[in-house]
């Protein structure tokens, strides 16, 4: 068997072990420098950690969905998500002061945070909260999944590098006839109150993505994490102020087992949690892997639905989450990028050829992803 040559560098340059025993066989080379110490220790341990980290944060936000409807059986949806983001304000005002990061020292970023965080919290959350009350947790994540599209017709109008293509017009199309078909099931079959959940969600959706794009407008200078820290706050603030006035005081609600563990979860797992392994996330691995997140999330909805809650898969939820997703598909997976050859002119024949150009205008340019557009 012939053998490669001998190197005494790692993947970057430092010095590593020598590969003289590595076969010069393409795939067994690879089993060979994947499994040496060196790379063990440090880039395939990055990646792995990246791995773990971006399968349970989807993980998380995919069974948020299921503890969101396990809760609404026996609390109402205002006070429940006012509670919820009340408990996860506390774990991030730690983590705040334990970092220290700047404040905005003017009163227009202070505006700008307060009404952002009524938009992503107030008034995205309160929607959830209330549509899925008369939906399924399943049905419920898949319309949600719609925040990323919305997010890219919003950005459109008002991004100049965010423009769309015709990748990012066909999955637009795809996700707006999943919603059609969804709703034409909720319509038909299952009652005004399940056709109202279903546009309360898609509502939510819309609104998570239009404050989604005014963020990356305006909040470049702003400390990700003070920004969710005051934008939590400000839209914690009135879902509690609705459901005392409207639910009734939130001492006397049915406070079962099963309530206060899908309260608990939510807050520390699927807000306090989540919130820190998606900035150590976007630190550690590409943003376009990041975002494939949002397709992962509402097929573990719908799983976790249908196995722990029995909750029925509709051809009509099927054949409608199938196009959101495949919309989605169309926006979120890279995609090679397209060669061009430049055009040369009769004087320059004679010169030898140059290497391809290549043209990735085309492809999607996601930024990091924001707490408050994060699913459930």
């Amino acid at each position: 068997m012939r053998y490669a040559k001998d190197t005494d560098e790692g993947p970057h340059g430092q010095s590593g072990i020598k590969n003289d025993a590595c076969p010069a066989s393409p795939c067994l080379r690879i089993m060979c420098t994947t499994l040496s110490p060196y790379s063990l220790n440090t880039y395939n341990w990055t990646v792995f950690r990246a791995a773990v980290v971006w399968l349970l944060l989807s993980l998380i936000w995919g069974s948020t969905w299921l503890f969101i409807k396990v809760g609404l059986a026996d609390l109402p949806p205002f006070t429940f998500a006012g509670l919820r983001f009340s408990i996860a304000i506390l774990p991030l005002a730690l983590l705040a002061a334990a970092r220290r990061p700047a404040f905005p020292t003017t009163v227009g970023d202070w505006a700008f945070m307060v009404l952002t965080g009524v938009m992503t919290f107030s008034v995205t959350y309160g929607l959830v909260f209330w549509g899925e009350q008369h939906i399924s947790s399943g049905l419920a994540a898949l319309l949600f999944a719609t925040f990323p599209l919305f997010g890219l017709v919003i950005a459109h109008a008002h991004l100049p590098t965010e423009r769309m293509n015709p990748w990012r017009v066909s999955g637009v199309l795809l996700g707006i006839g999943g919603i059609a078909i969804v709703f034409s099931q909720e319509l038909g079959a299952t009652g005004p109150l399940a056709l109202w959940g279903s546009a309360a969600v898609v509502l939510a959706a819309f609104t998570a993505a239009y404050a989604d794009v005014w963020i990356k407008m305006r909040a470049g200078h702003f400390d990700p994490v003070v920004l969710t820290l005051v934008q939590m706050v400000a839209g914690t603030i009135p879902l509690l102020v609705v459901g005392l006035t409207t639910e009734g005081n939130p001492l006397e609600h049915n406070w079962t087992p099963l309530a206060v563990i899908s309260l608990t979860y939510l807050a520390v797992m699927g807000s306090a949690v989540a919130f820190v392994l998606l900035y150590w996330l976007i630190k550690h691995m590409d943003v376009t892997k990041t975002m494939l997140i949002t397709l992962v999330t509402p097929l573990i909805a719908v799983v976790l639905g249908m196995a722990i809650l029995g909750e029925d898969l509709t051809w009509r939820t099927a054949a409608g989450g199938g196009a959101i997703l495949a919309g989605l598909s169309l926006t979120l997976l890279p995609r090679p990028p397209r060669v061009t050859r430049p055009i040369r002119h009769a004087a320059h024949l004679a010169q030898p050829k140059r290497a391809a150009t290549v043209r990735d205008d085309d492809s999607p340019r996601p930024h990091p992803p924001h707490f408050g557009g994060t699913p459930g």
